[in-house]
């Protein structure tokens, strides 16, 4: 039976500061997998769980993140960018780096997808490519720690008490459109065959929201 990545405590639409938080959780989980799955299987032959576990991770950094992304640069960072408070104004280069780090994440995870996808097409990987995604894996968690601690301690905090009842509602709004759901619903995550490839199943995560 699938073991759901949302878990039972998935914000809805009308939390958007902590389904932001969620989506963090998930970038952390899913990039743990693909990781595991190098760890495991150096390049070589997949079994069918490592083949599975490889490409929901995939799937998920192709389709669901790039949302992610879409919420908060062009949902949440430009409301903040107009509010005249001295908490934003002292986070504005903040901002400006998390969206470096946006455009930089693609990038790696571009390479990422299409080593992953060779993967799964030819059946195995050279010695160099496992060598080349185990070192891209290792740029993204890099990046992702730093950013992501920042969003959750720093970023939506903030947003929580400088932006306006209807401003927040409407973050959540634009989100739900973005997956083409109605804001009342919760959002719908992607499934794993089995929790032994998720890093994190028995272990708490590394980041707080």
């Amino acid at each position: 039976m699938p073991i759901s990545l949302n878990g039972p405590h998935q914000s809805g639409f009308d939390q958007p500061m902590a389904l932001l938080s969620d989506c963090h959780r998930r970038i952390e989980r899913f990039l743990g997998i693909l990781q595991r799955v190098c760890r495991e299987s150096h390049g070589g032959p997949l079994d069918a769980s490592h083949r599975e576990a490889l490409e929901v991770a995939l799937r998920y950094f192709s389709t669901a993140a790039p949302r992610h992304t879409a919420d908060e640069e062009s949902s949440l960072f430009p409301r903040m960018r107009s509010l005249r408070d001295d908490r934003v104004a002292a986070m504005l280069a903040e901002m400006a780096r998390l969206e470096a780090d946006h455009a930089m994440a693609v990038r790696l995870h571009d390479e990422v997808d299409e080593l992953g996808r060779r993967w799964l097409a030819d059946g195995t990987i050279s010695a160099a490519q496992t060598a080349r995604l185990e070192e891209l894996l290792e740029s993204l968690v890099t990046i992702y720690e730093r950013h992501i601690a920042y969003e959750d301690r720093v970023v939506f905090p903030t947003a929580s008490e400088v932006l306006s009842p209807s401003d927040i509602a409407a973050v959540g709004r634009e989100m739900a459109q973005r997956r083409g759901l109605d804001p009342g619903q919760k959002p719908v995550g992607l499934n794993l065959p089995k929790n032994t490839l998720d890093p994190l199943a028995s272990k708490p995560s590394q980041s707080k929201p």
